[in-house]
């Protein structure tokens, strides 16, 4: 049913975050992840710039689209041109919890509906034929974790879902931010085990306070998939390592000075075009992280990458602080 081999090392859909340029940024530490969109609505796909929306490099694959929506014959639609745009994937998010997506009865409500959903999967199904994913929490608000998970997995497993990762967490639709949903609450990863172990034959994956590739690796002994969002977004250069550990190539830790000179084109490019350097230095603040000078790196591509007409001698002038700070 899967069209997954575990392992798959993930990194998650974020608003604001996991645009074309982090995802070509990622591309550069890591050749095997699995890189997503962030979250795009039915509605955009209708009605938006899609060039805009969905465009993206080939240098990115293997990326997949995180589709935002609960009317099946819209989601096919949108699968559909997601398909054709050369995603390698297509997602449903039955997760996020913020108070936008709920209006449009979308995101971790849907946890609500796993017959709306299982119909919604089976929809973009029939409209692909790459891999249709979703992406959940364990329950919302008071839902019995044991009971929302079971029968929203029951639901979409029918339809023949390629792959479920799950969020091991609640989302509280009143009462919490969606940056409180990622932390207050609380994690159960033995939940997500639990449904593996109902399932051994579907692709069940793993994501929520994964901080780190050692946690990742571990989980991976008893799931197919880790998907890690704000810790591979802040601290990067973990991505490095993800080709040898998770997929056990032959290949050296991508090196972070290397992968500085590897996005140069890419930027290059896209100032010439007319764009912003902090369109792409915002994704890299983060790549010296516990590095010394790393404090000096950040700050010169955060106040540099926003004046008029920057360009890579920012760049340049951040590796060099950071070089004087190494070689103090």
């Amino acid at each position: 049913m899967s069209h997954y081999t575990a392992p798959v090392f993930a990194v998650a859909p974020m608003l604001d975050w996991t645009d074309r340029n982090c995802r070509l940024f990622h591309r550069q530490l890591s050749a095997r992840a699995l890189l997503y969109t962030e979250m795009v609505t039915t509605a955009a796909i209708r009605f938006g710039d899609r060039d805009k929306l969905l465009g993206f490099s080939s240098d990115e694959h293997p990326v997949a689209l995180q589709l935002g929506g609960s009317d099946p014959a819209e989601l096919a639609f949108a699968a559909k041109v997601g398909e054709d745009r050369g995603y390698d994937e297509i997602n449903l998010n039955v997760g996020c919890p913020s108070d936008r997506v709920q209006l449009g009865r979308f995101g971790a409500c849907l946890m609500l509906e796993p017959a709306l959903v299982a119909d919604c999967v089976a929809a973009m199904r029939a409209a692909v034929s790459v891999p249709v994913t979703v992406k959940c929490r364990i329950g919302v608000d008071e839902q019995d974790p044991e009971e929302a998970l079971d029968r929203l997995a029951d639901a979409v497993i029918a339809t023949g879902v390629s792959a479920l990762w799950v969020h091991a967490r609640k989302a509280w639709l009143k009462g919490l931010s969606p940056k409180e949903n990622r932390d207050i609450p609380p994690l159960d990863y033995d939940r997500v085990r639990r449904l593996k172990l109902r399932y051994p034959d579907v692709f069940i994956g793993i994501n929520g306070g994964i901080a780190d590739l050692d946690t990742a690796v571990d989980l991976l002994r008893t799931l197919d998939g880790v998907m890690l969002g704000r810790a591979a977004y802040q601290e990067p250069a973990l991505l490095g390592s993800v080709d040898r550990l998770v997929y056990g190539a032959a290949t050296e830790d991508a090196d972070p000075y290397a992968v500085v000179e590897r996005m140069r084109p890419h930027i290059a490019a896209h100032l010439a075009t007319g764009g912003k350097l902090s369109a792409f230095t915002r994704h890299m603040l983060g790549l010296y992280h516990k590095v010394p000078g790393a404090r000096a790196w950040r700050r010169i591509l955060t106040e540099g990458g926003v004046r008029e007409g920057a360009g890579l001698e920012v760049i340049d002038a951040a590796l060099e602080a950071l070089m004087r700070r190494k070689a103090a």
